[in-house]
């Protein structure tokens, strides 16, 4: 009876003995496979992707992003200011309208002419040159109804420039303080004698010449000349 014993105890130990090998290459086994495959690496590499895709977005000048958005809103309120600062342009501004006429003391007038002498067959060509003399800007009617030229020998009125004028007008500038402003386009002299009854005829008495002597007086805006110019007629 104690053989059989002992054979039944070796068996059971022969099975204990290899199931704890079994057990502990299943053990192995499993450790082995954890090292390998790392089942842990998804969830450690999915959460850092989750956190990293935001970064980006974020660190994308988040300044130029910020600006972005309210820059429509300016854009769009300038755009109806300029509007009533076009307005007033069209309007005379407080300083045009704060101009003063011109005063005598403010302006010179000086009578010109194109030439001192004239050979015979050429007609005298008669100018204005006006002078803001004044340290502040003026006023003036400068049109041709203002304008007067006077061709005189002696005390004999040769010719005037109201005796003919056609389509007289009226034109008012503001000249700048020291600004000097001379005739548009002068007034030829025929060297004929003026008179309102004789506008209309081809021939008219001729101003003598051989040398003759004359004086030009010129008027504008109400002011005259000082001063005549004189020239000569051959």
């Amino acid at each position: 009876m104690s053989r059989r014993r002992t054979r039944a105890i070796y068996r059971r130990r022969r099975l204990a003995v290899l199931s704890g090998l079994i057990l502990l290459i299943a053990a192995l086994a499993v450790g082995t496979w954890l090292v390998i495959a790392q089942p842990w690496a998804d969830a450690a590499t999915t959460e850092p992707t989750a956190t990293s895709t935001p970064t980006p977005s974020v660190s994308k000048n988040p300044v130029l992003d910020a600006a972005e958005s309210p820059s429509a809103e300016p854009d769009t309120e300038p755009s109806t200011e300029p509007e009533p600062s076009t307005e007033p342009s069209t309007e005379p501004t407080a300083e045009e309208t704060g101009v003063a006429p011109c005063q005598a003391r403010d302006v010179t007038v000086e009578a010109v002419t194109n030439a001192d002498t004239y050979a015979s067959g050429v007609s005298p060509e008669l100018s204005i040159l006006l002078t803001n003399t004044s340290a502040a800007d003026c006023t003036l009617d400068v049109g041709s109804s203002t304008q007067i030229f006077t061709v005189t020998s002696g005390a004999d009125v040769w010719w005037d420039s109201r005796h003919c004028q056609a389509n007289p007008s009226s034109m008012v500038v503001t000249l700048a303080a020291g600004q000097s402003v001379p005739s548009a386009s002068a007034v030829v002299w025929d060297r004929t004698r003026s008179d309102v009854g004789t506008c209309e005829q081809e021939i008219r008495p001729r101003a003598p010449a051989g040398g003759s002597s004359y004086h030009l007086a010129v008027s504008i805006g109400g002011f005259s000349s000082t001063v005549t110019r004189q020239f000569l007629l051959y």
